[in-house]
């Protein structure tokens, strides 16, 4: 190439560069374009500028199909808030003046008060069409600023959000009907509960009163009373077991979680186990504990597993087997309880049946009767507080069954001194009879505790049908301890037992409730309006003499 031609093209390349520059820019100012009249004439969103007073200088076409009015119709007219429910926007400045502690105006002010400061500001409100229908959206404010940062305007987009609030309603209603739903359930079963143990009560009470009675029955009505016994205490199982179930699906079922001594519970169930496996030349091994190992658990709930583990390990273990209770700390603090039996044991197959209610794993046939429930139950209550249950098993050789939870601090006090700082020698002979005011309508039920306190020669038993009844014996014959039905006629048994706490000279007396209610919120609500103790019904008549000597206790402690 010539030199004259290099000179022409090197004295074309500044037009060339600025020819190619002035392009970039157009290009840049066209896509800049475009990207606005995207945005302005987005019909999903509601775009609308204000100048700094508030009044509206754009109108996008989202905002005219939401609201029906023109551009035209709004724009050097009408503010924001002329187009939002003015009970929600003076709502609003009265939040905002509380929330900022600063006065504010309601109207436009109100809306665009937070943005003003360079807050972030998203609300809710209504938007009014033109027709005058209404509809929820959600806006965003943003104020425009010029190059000294003064407001020269607001920019509000809107979206309609009338579909989320409709499904949120729509839940909402789902959410009630569900509650409303759970609530009978509960009421069923809380009734299911009082009406099938009432007759139980019975039952299994005169049963007990029978086998223990004067003169003895005869064998052959012994064996018959223990049938009787046999099968109502496994009728009462059933329906504890069921009740539970049905309430932990209901997700009603409320645990506490406190710290619970783990010693403490292994005493109390071996005290009720170890004489079942003894019956059956079942050898059982408990641990030594060398450490007050405490759990995080629900007392009650933590002893009704332990039990159940250890009674299905006696259960459907082979004849002069044993059980070993074990123990063990593991990592991240915590603490595997496992029984160990010498049953028949389980294969594999049957281990993933394990947790499955009304499923007894071929034990159907056998002379053992169960619910198919417990391990059901147990597996969702080790669940709530917690932990984990599983099983390990061989056939011909046994199984383990274990519970995992987490250890926390060690109590102070064993549930053992506590009992002991509440306990009082029996009266020597010749000494005057605590009086006991039994109050119950039930006839079988007023005469069951009647035979039961007939046994003891340091009690006397008074009864009332009714509730105003034994208000009126409790003021006059000051018994030392009083036993109260919840279902009474006229007024119900916490409302005797308000009227008694409310009257300074029967406050002192200890009252304990025996009731068929028996679901756990029924027994919550009890020994939260007061009551000393509560019992259920049917009741076991060690457990009631228990609960009695504790109440007379403390209330001799008290005189």
């Amino acid at each position: 190439m010539s030199s004259n031609a290099i000179g022409a093209i090197a004295a074309r390349v500044p037009e060339m560069a600025a020819t190619y520059v002035d392009v970039q820019r157009r290009a840049e100012l066209i896509k800049a374009g475009a990207l606005q009249n995207a945005i302005l004439n987005s019909a999903n969103f509601s775009i609308i500028a204000t100048d700094e007073k508030g009044i509206i200088q754009l109108f996008n076409v989202g905002a005219e199909r939401m609201l029906g009015f023109t551009a035209a119709e709004v724009v050097n007219r009408l503010s924001p808030s002329d187009i939002h429910d003015p009970g929600e926007v003076m709502a609003r400045a009265e939040a905002l003046s509380i929330e900022l502690a600063t006065p504010i105006n309601p109207g436009f002010e109100a809306l665009c008060f937070k943005a003003s400061r360079e807050i972030e500001d998203v609300y809710e409100l209504t938007y009014i069409c033109k027709d005058g229908s209404r509809f929820p959206a959600i806006v965003s404010i943003t104020a425009l600023r010029d190059d000294f940062r003064e407001i020269i305007g607001y920019l509000l987009i809107g979206t309609d959000n009338s579909v989320r609030k409709r499904v949120e309603s729509e839940l909402t209603r789902a959410m009630e009907a569900a509650e409303k739903a759970s609530r009978a359930k509960t009421d069923f079963l809380s009734g299911m509960s009082h009406e099938l143990r009432t007759p139980l009560n019975a039952i299994l009470g005169f049963a007990q009163v029978m086998e223990a009675g004067s003169p003895l029955p005869t064998p052959a009505q012994k064996r018959s009373i223990d049938q009787i016994l046999k099968a109502g205490w496994y009728l009462l199982e059933l329906i504890n077991e069921i009740l539970d179930l049905a309430l932990i699906e209901s997700g009603k079922l409320t645990l506490s979680r406190e710290p619970v001594s783990l010693v403490e519970i292994m005493l109390e169930c071996r005290a009720m186990i170890e004489p079942q496996a003894k019956k059956r030349g079942i050898v059982m091994s408990f641990p030594q504990f060398d450490f007050p190992y405490v759990v995080s658990a629900d007392r009650t709930r933590l002893k009704q597993v332990l039990i159940n583990l250890l009674f299905n390990a006696v259960k459907y273990n082979r004849a002069n087997g044993t059980v070993a209770i074990e123990c063990t700390v593991r990592p991240l603090n915590v603490i595997r309880v496992s029984i160990r039996d010498t049953g028949a044991g389980l294969a594999p197959e049957q281990l993933t049946q394990l947790f499955q209610p009304f499923n007894r794993l071929g034990q159907e046939a056998s002379v053992e009767e169960g619910t198919g429930i417990g391990l059901v139950v147990s597996k969702r209550l080790i669940d709530l507080m917690g932990g984990s249950i599983g099983a390990d098993s061989e056939v011909d050789v046994g199984s383990v069954f274990w519970i995992e939870l987490g250890l926390t601090a060690p109590m102070l006090m064993t549930r053992e001194a506590d009992l002991a700082a509440h306990s009082a020698p029996q009266p020597a002979d010749g000494a005057p009879r605590d009086l006991v005011l039994h109050v119950e309508d039930n006839p079988a039920n007023l005469e069951l505790v009647e035979q039961i306190i007939a046994q003891r020669s340091d009690l006397k038993l008074l009864s009332a049908a009714d509730g105003n009844l034994g208000v009126e014996f409790a003021r006059t014959h000051q018994p030392r301890v009083i036993v109260m039905d919840i279902n009474l006629p006229g007024i119900s048994g916490i409302e005797v037992m308000k009227i008694l706490r409310a009257d300074p000279s029967t406050a002192h007396i200890p009252i304990i409730a025996l009731s068929a209610n028996a679901m756990p919120r029924d027994i919550k609500r009890g020994l939260d309006a007061g009551f000393f103790n509560y019992l259920t019904k049917p009741l076991k008549i060690g457990e009631f003499l228990h609960g009695l000597d504790a109440a007379l206790a403390f209330a001799r402690k008290s005189a």
